[in-house]
């Protein structure tokens, strides 16, 4: 069967463009908007993108006068989502380090249920003091300790998604049984991090996990993807430096004894569509007309941990900044922002309205052939799987790229005309995981 691209529609308020709000077609309060979010979905569905995501913090993020603050749980979200959809995945944002694994393990079981197979879980660690100190920790533990946390965590909420087998339910009236008690399995887990004694009080879900998805590209990260994710989300700004983490990754997967084909790469690129390139370049110069640089120098100003009069708009990056092995939490922003300041020679200003279109992510402005074309090299140059798509500006721009990209890639035998599977996992191109507790599990391990 011919390799076909995967595409996820990563939808965030009124678009990814920091300035997006300020648009006369947004809805400056479309956070809090149920509707809004359902009207996203349907779009997505409508171009068969394989899932939507949300991302999450356990935190106030920004600065409310900025830019729309405040968001609905996303796994709450979802659920309204699930209802209006049929197909399209589920992906939410979930804490490792702010959540503890029964709680987690059996809210996206109850997601998984809920919309027949659709659930996937975004596994983050949770970078910021900030967050730390919402659940009564002062300061943030440290990069490395926050990604063994992560592993121990998912290996417990595996265990909970294996605690019943497919087959615990009998259902036998006459006999008055309704299920195999030899086929329930505590997790019966003790380790660093966590306790955890019994099985989850649901059965095993259509899928029996959700899709694992992962976003972090420092090393922990990739290490961590490496073992446990099947798609990643990433952000690189070249096909270059695209190439050498698609290659790193899927080297990282083999080693861990992982089929690389069962880790799908989906770098970010946000689409800046117009029917002429002037237009879209129009729509660009639009959008950046309305970034406020004074809010934007003092958030890259935390982000590079430099005093703000350091960062004039009209000069490059200053020489003073930090090493990466300084940092503690976004390491690989941090290194993506520099090393993209120090290659193209930008000044602040420059970095700002990259920064703005898509927090460092790639963003391509042009016609839909062109972005069609861009998707397309780094699909077949062994940079991505899919992509990870992030409209500057919702819902017009998702239903752009539906209406103008998508026929485009359809044409050219890159993307599904419709969908032939009915779960996330389907849409992937990935098994429904065997039960560890099952002979089949015991015999695929001994192979």
């Amino acid at each position: 069967m011919t390799r076909q691209l995967h595409l996820n529609a990563f939808l965030m308020g009124t678009g990814h463009h920091e300035a997006s709000w300020r648009l006369p077609e947004s809805d400056p309060v479309a956070t809090t908007s149920v509707e809004h979010f359902q009207r996203l979905a349907q779009i997505a569905e409508r171009g068969t993108f394989d899932s939507l995501f949300l991302a999450d913090g356990p935190v106030m993020f920004g600065n409310v006068a900025q830019r729309p603050s405040g968001v609905i749980e996303p796994l709450t979200l979802l659920t309204a989502l699930a209802l209006v959809t049929e197909h399209v995945g589920l992906i939410a944002t979930a804490s490792t380090s702010y959540n503890s694994p029964y709680n987690l393990a059996r809210r996206f079981s109850a997601l998984d249920h809920v919309s027949n197979g659709r659930a996937g879980w975004n596994i983050v660690t949770t970078a910021g003091v900030d967050a730390a100190r919402n659940f009564g920790v002062d300061e943030q533990p440290l990069h490395a300790e926050r990604y063994a946390r992560a592993a121990e965590f998912i290996d417990v909420t595996l265990k909970l998604w294996d605690s019943w087998e497919d087959d615990v339910v009998i259902a036998d009236k006459g006999a008055g049984v309704w299920g195999d008690n030899t086929k329930i399995h505590p997790a019966d887990h003790r380790g660093k991090y966590f306790s955890v004694a019994g099985a989850l009080n649901s059965p095993r879900s259509p899928q029996a996990y959700p899709l694992l998805v992962q976003a972090g590209s420092s090393d922990d990260g990739k290490d961590l993807a490496a073992r446990y994710a099947e798609a990643v989300f990433t952000a690189q700004q070249t096909l270059g430096d695209a190439q050498a983490f698609y290659n790193d990754l899927k080297s990282r997967t083999h080693r861990q004894g992982r089929d690389p084909n069962t880790i799908k790469i989906l770098p970010g690129i946000v689409p800046v569509l117009g029917s002429t390139e002037h237009e879209a370049k129009e729509r660009e110069a639009e959008l950046e007309s309305h970034i406020v640089h004074e809010h934007a120098q003092r958030m890259l100003s935390g982000l590079l941990r430099v005093p703000v009069e350091q960062l004039d708009l009209d000069s490059q990056l200053p020489d003073n900044l930090p090493a990466e092995s300084e940092i503690e939490d976004f390491k690989s922003r941090y290194s993506l922002i520099v090393e993209m300041g120090r290659r193209e020679k930008l000044t602040i200003r420059q970095i700002i309205g990259r920064l703005g279109g898509g927090r460092g992510h790639f963003t391509f402005t042009g016609t839909p052939e062109q972005v069609a074309n861009t998707i397309e090299e780094w699909f077949t140059n062994g940079a991505a799987d899919g992509f990870n798509i992030m409209p500057p500006l919702l819902p017009s721009g998702l239903e752009l790229f539906v209406e103008h990209v998508v026929p485009i890639l359809r044409a050219r035998g890159l993307f599904r005309h419709e969908y032939t599977g009915r779960t996330l996992r389907d849409h992937y191109g990935l098994p429904r995981p065997l039960n560890q507790h099952s002979p089949r599990f015991s015999e695929s391990v001994a192979i």
